[in-house]
């Protein structure tokens, strides 16, 4: 086990490379480049310039990045945080409302899709805006409303229970939208408030812990049948990035719910440790099957930070086995920054082949979320001094609006 002052070094190490990456070059950046500041929302990509590419479009990005920047504000960060969640909140709630208190996933009122996916991003959004913005009462009265419609027209009502993933869905379950349920369940708990959120998230995890984990291996499959049956063995994907966030949650819900569900968190550790990390790369690959083995050997930036925020928080709690935790925080730490070095600072690469080669793509904004998930939970639970701001990039030194 490494000794406490180097485990304390580590975290101290990661978390100060963390509020830098953030504090000083990400969230600037993508406030000052990411936003539209003439037309309202937020972009969808941003080039590996730092260019803008695309118009806001989809509702998950607009919520994505109303909570990037609200739990910006709560880390500490004293740049205009206030300015971009109201940014966002004005754009998403003016744009993709509808009247039943759903949201639809782009702002063409003609398209009327709801997913479960992006309400519960909308949910996530609210609680952490409600969080930063406690004097706005508005935004406690539309989530009560959209989880209302959520209960009452995407839950199925025989059998085990959970949610369909859109209104228009006619088989099939799916975990990863409730995955991203429970998350803001659980944030609209951390914030004070308990009912209806409590009740449903205890629901999610009972979901989890007697239908999507399969007992014979701990891993958590993505997609299922009725009553949450499991698809033949040939059908099934594991991805090792859920396996992390799931374990991440269920840890969560101990203390959030009284949940016993320690055991099981440790079991998608295992089975993600095991069989999702490519050793010659270093990296959490994008899938596998039933027994482990590769499906997809690309890695995704996502599943590096999720991979991050669960080692940070085990070993910050001491749970499990704290060699490997530090052992592996430092690993997907080593990786993530690989995935950062690019030119302009604040920005990423999304994809790594099979060879260790990364893909030229354009960053999408919905990452930022993830690299805030990750990164964020190291200055959360690890407080560092603050330090003087990095002079600004080229990039930023120019006239970003006009």
């Amino acid at each position: 086990m490494p000794a406490l002052d180097d485990t304390s070094r580590l975290l101290q190490d990661a978390a100060q490379f963390s509020r830098s990456w953030l504090f000083d070059s990400a969230l600037p950046l993508w406030w000052a480049r990411g936003a539209d500041h003439q037309g309202g929302g937020f972009h969808e990509q941003l080039g590996l310039d730092g260019q803008a590419i695309g118009t806001p479009f989809r509702l998950r990005v607009q919520a994505r990045q109303i909570f990037v920047y609200a739990r910006a504000g709560a880390l500490g960060w004293n740049g205009p945080w206030q300015d971009a969640v109201a940014h966002g909140l004005e754009f998403m709630l003016a744009r993709y409302a509808r009247p039943d208190g759903f949201f639809r996933s782009t702002p063409v009122v003609s398209d009327d899709a709801v997913d479960l996916y992006d309400q519960a991003f909308v949910l996530f959004a609210l609680a952490h805006a409600h969080t930063a913005r406690p004097g706005d009462g508005r935004l406690l009265d539309v989530a009560l409303a959209l989880m209302r419609q959520i209960d009452g027209r995407l839950r199925v009502a025989d059998g085990p229970g959970g949610y369909r993933a859109t209104l228009a869905s006619a088989t099939g379950m799916h975990a990863n939208p409730h995955m991203h349920l429970l998350e803001a369940l659980f944030a609209w708990m951390e914030c004070g408030v308990s009912a209806p959120f409590r009740q449903q998230a205890a629901q999610i995890c009972d979901l989890a812990l007697s239908r999507m984990i399969d007992p014979a291996h701990g891993g958590l499959g993505e997609h299922f049948g009725e009553g949450w049956s499991r698809p033949a063995a040939a059908e099934q994907c594991f991805e090792p990035g859920h396996q992390f966030e799931w374990a991440y949650l269920l840890i969560k819900a101990g203390k959030l719910l009284d949940l016993p569900a320690q055991p099981e968190a440790l079991a998608l550790e295992r089975f993600a440790h095991a069989h999702g990390i490519d050793a010659q790369r270093g990296v959490a690959i994008f899938s596998v099957d039933v027994s482990g083995r590769t499906l997809d050997a690309r890695a995704r930036l996502w599943a590096q930070t999720e991979r991050l925020r669960t080692y940070s928080l085990l070993l910050t709690e001491n749970i499990g086995h704290p060699r490997r935790a530090a052992e592996e925080l430092q690993a997907s730490m080593g990786t993530l920054r690989r995935f950062l070095d690019v030119p302009v600072t604040g920005l990423w690469r999304e994809w790594m082949g099979l060879s260790g080669e990364f893909d030229a793509t354009p960053c999408p904004a919905s990452s930022l979320y993830h690299l805030m998930t990750g990164m964020g939970e190291l200055v959360a639970t690890t407080p560092t001094p603050p330090s003087p701001p990095s002079p600004p990039s080229p990039v930023l030194r120019e006239k970003i609006l006009t």
